[in-house]
């Protein structure tokens, strides 16, 4: 039986900058808050992260600040992923060392690659680390699409356990569901789309929505779990029109705007990503306020 990293709701978290670097004691005070709030694991250094801006070195000690914030009490995985296949294992085993629970691994981009080409990727990569690993497909990004028959092949390889799923296509992700089964745990990688994964047997959502309403989204997640389908069913569909204002324009420029609408001192994207537009802005304060009560 592989591992389960967690079921339920993982925040692809954010991560704060200011004119020092990252904002470590600002990031600590989230991923308390997000830990108090029910969320059932954290991504670290992913796409929401602004992982691609950072230098090693930051992304080494946010990672460590989470390590040390959560200190055990939900899983930490740490976001790996590049398009240079040794700079990836190398860098991987270093995070590994650090103590986290899995890694994130997104398929290579810009110089992109065939389906035998991601299946050697993840293969080289896979032999060289301990870790629990979840592929990260994420077409619209990349430019790279794990196709189902090559999910399959991948989840025969022991530590590679699970994908987050943000192609948006739900064909793929049945035919996914159904060519692997419990050899690949699903989770949803778009929040608009929590619940249709999960009838198709995902176990929970790897989550930008979750910075903003973590017990929320983990809620939506676990009464489905639960059973409680029409209560989950009428979470998600509420929550659809605060999802699209955090997508309004590139993720994490929304979301990041909204941690600071909440209070955290959270700053702004780093270049070529720029601050959230004034039209954007008034309409994601309006749908984050049907929810939170903002100043």
């Amino acid at each position: 039986m592989k591992k389960t990293l967690f079921k339920g709701c993982g925040t692809a978290i954010s991560t704060p900058f200011d004119e020092n670097g990252v904002n470590l004691k600002e990031f600590e005070k989230l991923v308390e808050d997000q830990i108090q709030n029910k969320v059932d694991a954290i991504i670290v250094c992913g796409t929401t992260g602004e992982a691609s801006t950072m230098t090693k070195e930051e992304k080494i000690a946010t990672i460590e600040c989470a390590i040390k914030t959560s200190h055990g009490r939900i899983p930490i995985i740490a976001g790996t992923g590049g398009n240079n296949t040794q700079q990836v294992i190398e860098y991987s085993k270093e995070i590994e060392s650090l103590g986290v629970d899995g890694l994130l691994i997104v398929t290579p981009y810009y110089n992109k690659c065939t389906q035998d080409g991601l299946i050697k990727h993840y293969e080289e990569i896979s032999k060289n680390v301990f870790l629990p690993i979840i592929l990260y497909n994420v077409p619209s990004r990349t430019g790279v699409n794990i196709e189902p028959i090559t999910c399959q092949k991948l989840s025969n390889i022991e530590n590679i356990v699970a994908i987050k799923e943000a192609s948006g296509n739900l064909s793929q992700v049945a035919q996914i569901a159904h060519l692997c089964g419990e050899n690949l745990a699903i989770y949803s990688g778009n929040d608009d789309q929590v619940l249709p994964i999960l009838s198709l047997g995902g176990i929970g959502v790897i989550s930008v929505l979750s910075n903003v309403l973590p017990k929320y989204t983990h809620d939506i997640v676990q009464n489905f779990l639960d059973g409680n389908i029409n209560i989950a069913t009428k979470m998600q569909l509420d929550a659809i029109d605060l999802i699209k204002a955090l997508f309004c324009e590139v993720n994490p420029i929304p979301v990041k705007a909204a941690l600071n609408m909440l209070g955290y001192d959270y700053g702004i994207p780093r270049l070529p990503l720029t601050q959230i537009s004034t039209p954007k802005e008034i309409l994601l304060k309006n749908e984050l306020s049907k929810f939170i009560p903002i100043q």
